[in-house]
């Protein structure tokens, strides 16, 4: 039921601060949550894209309220993130749950490893080049629909080294594009009955609150210090999700 998570929203809260301030959708707290609650890896998955999505809302509207965003970009690269959520929201059915958390784990192995902290920003390009973001839209869309992860923490290190964005705007814009592609996979997650709605809504909920106020905060934190803290976030998860992985595989 969803009330048993109530003494479990704290990482909700937590979630909602690390979305709001990394431009990621809060996944990699609650997919652990939910396959410690005892869910299945499918369901899991699932009903964190569920819970994803409203608590990048909060952050979301905390960035268009700034004004900082142009709207050509945000088009772009939602755009993106939709087509890509919507393409591969089903993919993820033809795989056992072992190889979806091992697909989880490279992938955050790869970005803790290629995670840099920004050299000289003003070097920067500081036009938005609009078919990179879609490109990068469509990454964020596979995250999210086949590895019910938001791709925010796939986005910010494409956008900041690949299209030499500053890291501030590209946390921005992940906000922005891991909600759109949220929304496209809930719909098939929830149309399918493998997310749980009632949990998605409760921890995304008191994840968007806590979001929404980290967001609107973001420029009082160093981007060294954030890339940083992308980086060791992605170290982290990747060995717990191999070896969740490695448990599923054996067992």
């Amino acid at each position: 039921m969803p009330w048993d998570l109530l003494p479990l929203l704290p990482l909700g809260i937590l979630a909602g601060l690390l979305s709001g301030l990394l431009g990621i959708g809060g996944g990699l707290i609650f997919s652990p949550l939910l396959l410690w609650m005892g869910l299945s890896p499918h369901q899991a998955l699932a009903t964190s894209t569920l819970a994803i999505l409203p608590t990048t809302m909060g952050g979301s509207w905390a960035h268009l309220r700034s004004g900082q965003v142009p709207m050509p970009a945000i088009g772009a690269i939602a755009g993106g993130a939709v087509a890509g959520s919507l393409v591969f929201s089903r993919a993820g059915n033809g795989l056992l749950g072992w190889h979806l958390l091992a697909l989880q784990g490279v992938m955050y192995a790869v970005l803790a490893l290629v995670i840099q902290p920004p050299q000289d920003q003003h070097q920067q390009a500081q036009t938005l080049p609009l078919a990179g973001l879609a490109a990068v839209g469509l990454v964020a869309g596979w995250s999210s629909g086949l590895l019910g992860v938001g791709g925010g923490l796939v986005m910010v290190p494409l956008m900041v080294q690949g299209l030499r964005i500053r890291v501030y705007q590209a946390i921005r814009l992940s906000t922005l594009a891991v909600c759109a592609s949220a929304a496209a996979a809930s719909f098939t997650f929830w149309s399918d009955g493998r997310g749980h709605l009632g949990m998605g809504l409760l921890l995304g909920g008191t994840a968007a609150l806590a979001s929404q106020w980290a967001a609107a905060r973001l420029q009082k934190v160093s981007e060294g210090r954030l890339v940083w803290l992308l980086r060791s976030l992605c170290a982290v998860l990747a060995l717990d999700a191999l070896r969740r992985a490695l448990q599923l595989a054996l067992g």
